[in-house]
């Protein structure tokens, strides 16, 4: 049985840890949308920072995985259940990275 969208919103809260505000949205896909913001940093203005992610190629990591640099750039002190991740989320941006690098070199 899949997660409501509740439920999914606490568990990402509560892995994100107490700086984050975490929303899940569907879009007109009906696909979640993951929003994880900061509650002490502010981008473009006076909007609070936030990674914005639709849920199609596995939103949820890639809005995690956002929050987790974040955090360790922003607030290196802070604690968080899903900083245990932080490796894996090196990996996958590693990874990225790599594929981005081969689509834009000549052949």
């Amino acid at each position: 049985m899949t997660a409501s969208r509740s439920a999914r919103e606490r568990k990402a809260a509560a892995e994100a840890g107490p700086l984050a505000t975490v929303k899940i949205d569907v879009d007109p896909e009906k696909q979640f949308v993951y929003k994880i913001g900061c509650t002490e940093c502010t981008a473009k203005g006076h909007r609070a920072w936030s990674a914005y992610r639709p849920g199609g190629d596995n939103g949820f990591m890639a809005a995690m995985d956002r929050w987790i640099f974040h955090l360790t750039e922003k607030h290196p002190g802070a604690e968080a259940p899903c900083l245990a991740f932080l490796p894996a989320a090196q990996q996958r941006l590693h990874e990225r990275r790599a594929e981005g690098d081969g689509e834009t070199k000549p052949g």
